[in-house]
């Protein structure tokens, strides 16, 4: 039985976290699909030129085994995957429990597969976790894919611990389908940094740049990011969804591994955030998320975006480091 929509919790006047007001949803339910508008728009033998029409921009709102029927074969140049990690965590009335490694291991055997055949054979995917599930994402990855290399960054967001130290890093593991033809622009995620310690060669900048706003440096990315922000309740992208990722983290890899027109596909949507950097950097998209007030949200999301396309920490074309003027 499914169960009603959430009444809008009350929250503090400066409080800017997304929520679903009753008057929009009728609409919103219109936008996206669910598995019997799949069945009823993709009939029988459908090609994949149609089903790419049917799913290109689109939030399906269904299983993941249900939505990935409806995913051509090499139809994404970039995957993008942030799956439920090996902990207890309720989404929205959906539980998803810790188990053994082995049972974790059979989990992501049960999909991981699928999923990459939806990968262009010059595509990249981008498979996320925490420091309990990472060995079994790196396992699985490894029997379909080439690891190119892992990504570590820092979520400054969660709690203390009295015996333990505080659990503040995930990873990003890289892959590629080729690693003799895969795309990745380095040039469009350097990141801009302040130069406390400028030198001089000349009496002009070495390396460097004076500006009215301060002297910075376009610096290369390496596989340890310090300046990402998790979304929380002042920032206007930020939702209840409870492991939400930050738009600035997914635009690094958005921007990396794909061109202006390329499609980015995540079968783990949750409220939207690769679909909406996607659109805001001109990329297609295709998510399955099978909560609907999750599809809802990022389907308001993906609405917003049309009108406000900036992504916070990345503006003139740089990655500005955390607690910049930008």
């Amino acid at each position: 039985m499914k169960k009603d929509m959430p009444q809008p919790k009350k929250r503090a006047p400066r409080n800017r976290t997304l929520s679903l007001d009753s008057s929009e949803i009728p609409h919103l339910k219109g936008q996206i699909l669910t598995k019997e508008n799949l069945e009823l728009k993709a009939g029988e033998g459908s090609g994949k030129i149609q089903l790419e029409k049917i799913i290109n921009d689109r939030v399906l709102n269904c299983d993941i085994f249900e939505g990935l029927k409806y995913i051509p074969d090499e139809y994404a140049d970039l995957i993008i995957i942030d799956p439920p990690y090996n902990l207890t965590k309720n989404f929205n009335g959906t539980t998803f429990n810790a188990r053994s490694d082995s049972a974790y291991d059979k989990y992501l055997e049960s999909w991981l597969p699928l999923v990459c055949r939806k990968l262009k054979p010059a595509g990249s995917l981008y498979l996320c976790g925490d420091w309990k599930c990472t060995a079994s994402l790196q396992r699985a990855l490894e029997k379909e894919l080439t690891v190119i290399n892992r990504i570590t960054w820092q979520r400054e967001k969660g709690r203390g611990a009295k015996s333990n130290w505080k659990n503040a890093m995930e990873d990003i593991w890289f892959a590629v389908k080729n690693p003799d033809d895969y795309y990745f622009n380095v040039e469009a995620v350097k990141i801009k940094r302040r130069v406390l310690a400028p030198y001089k060669v000349d009496g002009k900048p070495k390396d460097w740049e004076e500006s009215e706003e301060g002297n910075f440096r376009l610096t290369y990315p390496s596989n340890f990011w310090d300046d990402i922000s998790v979304p929380f309740w002042s920032m206007s992208e930020n939702t209840d969804h409870p492991t939400q990722k930050p738009e600035k983290l997914y635009a690094k890899l958005v921007l990396a591994s794909s061109r202006e027109g390329d499609v980015i596909f995540d079968p783990f949507l949750g409220s939207g955030t690769s679909a909406v950097v996607a659109k805001k950097l001109s990329r297609h998209f295709c998510g399955i998320e099978l909560n609907e007030e999750y599809s809802l949200l990022a389907q308001k999301r993906l609405e917003l975006a049309e009108k406000d396309k900036s992504i916070q920490g990345f503006s003139d074309g740089v990655f500005w480091e955390r607690n910049t003027n930008k």
